[in-house]
C-alpha cells in the first residue's frame, strides 16, 4: 500500500492550495479516504473525509466553506483544495486511506500560511 502526496506548501493569507494524494496496492474506490493535519504542539485532527464513491463528504467545522476533498476513483487518487488559508491552517497535512484495521497514512507534507 501507497499514498503518495504531491503539492508545494508555502501561502500568503487567504491564498489557496491543492494537494493531490495517490494511491497504490489496493483496491482505492472500494474505500473512504481523508485528510487530517497537525499543527505543532497539537493532535492529528480530521480535515476532511469522503465516502467510497464520492458521493458524500464531511468537512471539520474549522474548514467548511473553504476546504473541498475530492477524489477521482479511476486515477486512484484524492484531492484537498484550500481556498481562502488562514495561519492557524499551517499543519503536516496526511491523507488516510480506511483500510481494514489501522487504516493506512501517506506522508505528511507541511503547509504554511504566513505573511
Amino acid at each position: 500500500v501507497r499514498l503518495v502526496v504531491s503539492g508545494v506548501g508555502v501561502v500568503q493569507p487567504a491564498g489557496s492550495l491543492r494537494f493531490a494524494c495517490t494511491s497504490s496496492g489496493f483496491t482505492f474506490r472500494n474505500y473512504a479516504i481523508s485528510w487530517h493535519r497537525q499543527a505543532p504542539w497539537k493532535e492529528r485532527e480530521i480535515v476532511a473525509h469522503i465516502i467510497n464513491t464520492g458521493s458524500k463528504t464531511m468537512n471539520a467545522d474549522s474548514v467548511k466553506g473553504r476546504f473541498t476533498i475530492s477524489r477521482d476513483n479511476r486515477k486512484k487518487t484524492m484531492y484537498l483544495e484550500m481556498n481562502n488559508l488562514k495561519p492557524e491552517d499551517t499543519a503536516v497535512y496526511y491523507c488516510f486511506a480506511r483500510l481494514p484495521g489501522p487504516g493506512y497514512w501517506g506522508q505528511g507534507t507541511q503547509v504554511n500560511v504566513s505573511s
